[in-house]
């Protein structure tokens, strides 16, 4: 009992003193000072911005919203988040003491005749019960478990950061199929305007023909790009469907259950506003892959802490009280306990504990490297959207012009046909310059939306927005 009294507040004391393996730092990143095609001023937290609102599209706002509790990404990323709660407490049990019962009743007996020397009946039985309760605790003299649990909660923070790279790559599909459908119909909607168009040149082709001033050939070649118009708007309707089913995918609901609601055509989206992309430093605290990988990086540093304690001794406090009785003996109840502390001390281990600590650091070291890899992927990241973005809004401004002067060259070109002062070469090859420039223009909107949401997506817009608080999803 002295043992006892002594042993307990020293072993408190070592308790609360020592934590092998390093302590986390949080690393640094040489980035500069801005973006190179933006100011040097720093952006809000645009993790809450809801971006693809600029593009003033009703039904993609509404695909949105009904997305983001329904997407099966991001729905097992918060699957995910049970899982790392639960690590958390497994690994805070283990410095916990621990406390078992037991009970164990027996009935024994024989039956039969044989020669033996005994006497008595043929038939005996004996009866017995036993109970027992145990507790065990292991001492953490050097940060074992503290840093496990310090490792699972990095990890349970990483999961909640892994949810919003999910939400970020949901978004990304979402808008940049949404785009894709929009473009195809816009695309065949062109496309039916020119065969309007190059049947009118037919028809005007064979009325100058019976009139004697145009030839066979002529109609032929007018034929020939009605044909042409005719067998490019199959593959149009295809990539409208597949862009329709993909969002229903996205929404997680069987494939062309959303088609219908999608026929009806709506404008090409076109961003309204433009966007704050703000300095690199702020990637760090708006990118959720930067702060998952930082969360794991934190782990691993933890990680190694768990290593290094198991070169130390442990030592374990036990104990177990327990009772006995036999119904066939007079004086058939025994009681027991028992108390004291054990060590456990490694000494020939052939290495093994030494490599798994030199594995720890290799894994810590991994981790930073894929860190650093991660911030500067997404630095680069924004600035090609945002290059793409600002040359593919010149591109759609130059373009709008080129289909403005090719459809006033067609008028030209159809009037003075009729006129005889031109061939119908010349018309055919102002329909096709119209044809292309429109197809183009609607080709460079598309391009412009996409590096819009990939310019956002890149700088963490919209990350957290329908995101669940760390309280509620641990309840």
């Amino acid at each position: 009992m002295n043992f006892t009294r002594a042993f307990f507040p020293l072993s408190m004391i070592l308790l609360s003193g020592c934590v092998v393996g390093p302590d986390y730092q949080k690393p640094d990143a040489v980035l500069p000072a801005k973006f190179s095609e933006s100011k040097a001023a720093s952006a809000e937290n645009v993790t809450l911005n809801p971006w693809w609102e600029s593009f003033r599209d009703r039904r993609l706002n509404d695909l949105v919203h009904q997305g983001l509790a329904e997407n099966l990404s991001v729905r097992q990323a918060l699957e995910r988040i049970t899982a790392a709660e639960a690590n958390v407490v497994i690994a805070g049990a283990g410095a916990l003491p621990s406390l078992g019962a037991s009970a164990e009743g027996n009935v024994a007996g024989q039956d039969g005749s044989y020669p033996r020397r005994t006497t008595g009946n043929d038939h005996s039985e004996t009866k017995s019960i036993s109970a027992g309760l145990s507790a065990s605790w292991l001492l953490d003299f050097f940060g074992q478990y503290r840093r496990s649990k310090e490792a699972a909660t990095a990890s349970l923070d990483a999961a909640y950061d892994d949810v919003n790279v999910a939400r970020l790559a949901y978004l990304s599909d979402l808008v940049s199929s949404y785009v894709n459908a929009r473009y195809y119909q816009e695309a065949l909607a062109l496309n039916r305007k020119n065969l309007q168009s190059r049947r009118e040149t037919l028809k005007l082709t064979n009325e100058i023909k019976e009139a004697g001033a145009a030839s066979s050939l002529d109609v032929l070649q007018t034929e020939g790009l009605v044909n042409q118009t005719l067998a490019e708007l199959p593959a149009l309707e295809t990539g409208f469907h597949q862009s329709a089913n993909h969002i229903a995918t996205l929404l997680g609901v069987p494939a062309s259950t959303i088609t219908a609601s999608l026929i009806k055509g709506s404008a090409q989206p076109m961003p309204r506003y433009s966007t704050r992309v703000g300095i690199p430093a702020d990637l760090i605290r708006n990118r959720p892959d930067i702060r998952a990988a930082e969360r794991r990086l934190q782990a691993a540093t933890a990680e190694i802490g768990v290593a290094e304690a198991q070169l130390y001794p442990s030592i374990e406090l036990g104990g177990s009280i327990g009772a006995s009785r036999n119904f066939n003996l007079v004086t058939g109840s025994v009681s027991n306990w028992s108390f004291g502390p054990s060590l456990s001390l490694p000494i020939l281990n052939g290495g093994a504990l030494k490599a798994q600590v030199k594995a720890a650091r290799s894994n810590a070291e991994q981790q930073y490297l894929t860190w650093k890899s991660t911030v500067l992927n997404a630095v680069e990241e924004v600035e090609n959207a945002q290059t793409a973005l600002i040359r593919d809004g010149q591109t759609v401004a130059a373009l709008r012009k080129v289909v403005n002067s090719y459809e006033q060259t067609l008028n030209l070109a159809r009037e003075s046909y009729r006129g005889g002062a031109s061939t119908i070469l010349d018309v055919l090859d102002a329909e096709r310059n119209v044809a292309s420039a429109r197809l183009s223009l609607a080709s460079a909107i598309r391009q412009l939306a996409r590096d819009y949401v990939a310019l956002n997506v890149a700088i963490g817009g919209g990350a957290e927005i329908g995101a669940v608080p760390a309280t509620v999803a641990s309840k």
